[in-house]
């Protein structure tokens, strides 16, 4: 009996494994090593106007030119002031377009895919692509695949549907709450922004807010008149 818990808690350690490797940080055979999780090298900072700063790290291990192409476009404060553009309730949240509506990028090519083993789990970031129809040929299918530029996603809740499909280049580990409080819609009426983007080895400056909008100017009425948009009083009064 003792000799069947013993082959019982070996097979289940067996498939845990692979699931728990990605966050212990164990090597596995055939992959390369994990970026650090501490090295700001590969510390991606969205500040939001939701409230706060997320940091998100990057996996160049596995996605090495989408997490190029993000340096690059950060260190030129390509995403500064930028909207989250497509927002969907339990989903996830897309920005990095400077059009606002889905259909822009950056000046640089494309980035082709890099399908890895990183899950669409909940705080993945992923890059954004240019669609294709179910029905369409290999030609276009393979070039929707490799149409990652400037867009991303964050994902709220886990979305393994979509695991090798798309490029995930990274995943959220402070500030979740920040990403929860984008508001949604398609485009949202009243879209978040990022407010700044940096990586965090170019020593950026602490999280500001936006600054308040300023309240609309009351129009100053002279003694004996009316407001311009005041309704005309009744003949006689």
């Amino acid at each position: 009996m003792r000799f069947l818990f013993s082959l019982i808690a070996l097979v289940g350690a067996l498939f845990v494994l692979p699931a728990t490797a990605q966050v212990l940080d164990v090597k596995v055979p055939g992959r390369a090593p994990a970026a650090s999780p501490t090295d700001p090298e590969n510390i991606w900072l969205l500040d939001l106007s939701t409230g706060g700063r997320v940091k998100i790290w990057l996996r160049p291990d596995v996605a090495p030119k989408m997490v190029e192409r993000i340096k690059t476009l950060t260190r030129q404060h390509f995403y500064d002031g930028l909207t989250f553009h497509r927002v969907i309730e339990g989903f996830m949240a897309q920005a990095g377009d400077p059009k606002g509506d889905g259909t822009g990028g950056s000046d640089l090519p494309d980035v082709p895919a890099e399908f890895n083993y990183l899950p669409h789990v909940r705080g993945a970031v992923a890059a954004a692509r240019q669609g294709s129809a179910p029905n369409a040929d290999d030609e276009t299918r393979i070039k929707a695949e490799n149409s990652a530029n400037s867009q991303f996603f964050i994902v709220f809740q886990p979305k393994l549907q979509l695991d090798k499909d798309y490029t995930v280049f990274g995943r959220v580990i402070d500030g979740m709450q920040y990403v929860d409080a984008i508001h949604r819609g398609e485009p949202p009426a009243d879209p978040s922004r990022i407010l700044h983007a940096y990586i965090a080895a170019d020593n950026p400056p602490p999280y500001q807010p936006a600054p308040a909008a300023a309240p609309a100017a009351t129009p100053t009425v002279l003694p004996g008149t009316r407001p311009a948009n005041a309704a005309p009083q009744p003949a006689g009064e």
